[in-house]
């Protein structure tokens, strides 16, 4: 049985949760993992010498938990009942992984084959993120003082990253944002099937994508 992995990465508020939703709704077979679902207890986070909660750094996740959560499903894929058959390159089972540090995180350097990454500008980004309730909320200065740093801090670090990343405009409408990737998705799965890949998504909220492996003899999905 093929499986396809996809990753979805991206700035905070970039769009990546909503297009990693929109995909699997439209695509039989397909699971997400999100990388906000394994943020460790308040309690844990580290703070800064300005008292800012240090949530965007990769110690702020439990991420040897979220790689389990990965290996599970790579184990037993787990398929949906959809209107393609499994034969149709629609019915391959997919896995997104959505998130904000995918691609700052090596473990999952292996894992895919196509990457997606959804970029804002600056104002765009904080007004977005002005928007939004987080528990605990924003203290005054904390977006200026802490999120956007880390955030091109950890885009200075992609530089040294050799695979292709499909950059996406997060300014763009959700529906064209979804199209554009939908269709990449589906003819990457109509040439590559047969293979293995991975999705990802990343930026506090959002997906990431994919990786191709060949079929191995043994059978097993080698990330």
């Amino acid at each position: 049985l093929h499986r396809k992995c996809r990753f979805v990465g991206g700035v905070t508020n970039g769009g990546k949760t909503t297009l990693a939703k929109n995909l699997q709704k439209h695509l039989p077979n397909c699971s997400v993992i999100s990388q906000d679902d394994f943020f460790k207890p308040e309690a844990e986070i580290e703070t800064d010498e300005n008292g800012f909660l240090q949530y965007d750094v990769l110690e702020a996740l439990n991420m040897e938990k979220m790689m389990s959560a990965i290996s599970c499903w790579v184990e037993n894929p787990g398929l949906s009942v959809g209107p393609a058959a499994l034969g149709s390159p629609e019915g391959i089972p997919i896995l997104i992984i959505e998130g904000f540090l995918l691609f700052n995180y090596k473990p999952l350097d292996t894992m895919w084959n196509r990457s997606y990454f959804l970029t804002i500008p600056y104002e765009e980004c904080k007004r977005r993120r002005s928007t939004r309730v987080y528990e605990p909320p924003d203290p005054p200065g904390y977006f200026d003082g802490h999120v956007w740093p880390m955030y091109l801090k950890h885009r200075q670090e992609m530089k040294d990253i050799t695979w292709e990343i499909v950059y996406l405009d997060g300014t763009k409408s959700e529906e064209d944002l979804f199209a554009q990737v939908y269709e990449d998705i589906i003819q990457e799965l109509e040439k590559q099937n047969g293979k293995y890949c991975s999705i990802k998504v990343d930026s506090r909220g959002e997906r990431v994508w994919e990786t191709v492996h060949h079929t191995p003899k043994n059978g097993q999905l080698q990330c």
